[in-house]
């Protein structure tokens, strides 16, 4: 059976590389608007009700209102907007339980870039009692530019934009939210993300003392903890800690690898989540969450 998807955005860096994805497969048919008539309500509402699935790769206001546009089409929302809303189900197929919400689900929210590297380290450290709810976390991690959007992607591609620069440095990054409620915290950990002069590829670092962590668990512990959690995922690999991490190193796919660096000996530890923003943090993810909604195979296409 051939699913109907409409992507809302589709001209977008996000919305152009889930279409590079889903173009090439004989189980998907493409749903479109013309080009000229993108913004226009109408034409957008005839193709919600046309669509079986609806992926919005828009801002946080629109994506708003698209959904209520989009009447009874399933929809896989890639903005901000709803991650944390009543009603929607995190798309994040790796979490307890959560592929099966994500297949039976009306209303997905896609996970964000850093969320996913953020999460995927914190979430096996809580559940396994490693990490407490109100432990005071430090996370810090580099992004490629693409994940600032047109109007950052224009100042690298102008020249105009430092090589290297922090952002969000008043503590108030967007994803903050959903990494509390789905790595299960309930005291907001310290965040400081920062943009490299690279088109795409993440890295993020959560910093640990092992003073700090129940049963002071050494490197090899920690690595057991998430080698048990990811046992069935299909994309995300516990690999040994590489003397260096090449942030673009997983670019084109929708993988993620975790590693745990550090001394045991001198206390202090970093789990390394490394992924491609634009791939497992967001158009990959997204085509992942499709392919669990529309019942094939979760890897169809990545």
């Amino acid at each position: 059976m051939t699913a109907k998807v409409f992507i809302d955005g589709e001209a977008g860096t996000t919305g152009l590389q889930i279409r590079d994805r889903l173009a090439r497969r004989d189980d998907i048919a493409l749903v479109s608007v013309d080009p000229e008539r993108r913004k226009d309500a109408q034409a957008r509402a005839r193709a919600f009700a046309e669509a079986d699935i609806a992926i919005l790769c828009l801002p946080d206001t629109a994506a708003v209102e698209a959904v209520g546009l989009a009447g009874r089409c399933r929809i896989i929302d890639a903005s901000t907007a709803h991650r944390v809303a009543p009603g929607w189900v995190y798309g994040m197929p790796e979490l307890p339980g959560q592929a099966a919400r994500i297949a039976g689900a009306d209303r997905v929210a896609n996970v964000g870039c850093y969320a996913t590297g953020s999460i995927a380290m914190i979430r096996p450290l809580r559940d396994a009692g490693v990490i407490g709810a109100d432990d005071a976390l430090t996370l810090t991690g580099t992004s490629g530019y693409t994940g600032g959007g047109k109007a950052l992607i224009a100042e690298f591609d102008a020249g105009t934009a430092p090589d290297y620069f922090l952002y969000a440095t008043g503590q108030g990054h967007k994803h903050i939210p959903e990494i509390m409620q789905y790595g299960r915290l309930s005291r907001r950990p310290a965040f400081q993300p920062a943009v490299g002069n690279y088109a795409q590829g993440m890295i993020v670092q959560l910093h640990l003392h092992r003073d700090a962590l129940a049963d002071r668990p050494d490197r090899a512990a920690l690595e057991e903890v998430f080698r048990a959690f990811y046992a069935g995922a299909r994309f995300v690999d516990v690999v040994a800690a590489p003397a260096r991490l090449d942030a673009q190193a997983l670019n084109g796919t929708n993988r993620m690898e975790i590693a745990v660096h550090g001394s045991d000996a001198d206390g202090v530890l970093t789990v390394t989540a490394l992924l491609d923003n634009l791939g497992k943090g967001a158009s990959g993810a997204a085509v992942q969450n499709l392919n669990l909604m529309i019942g094939v195979d979760e890897a169809a296409g990545l």
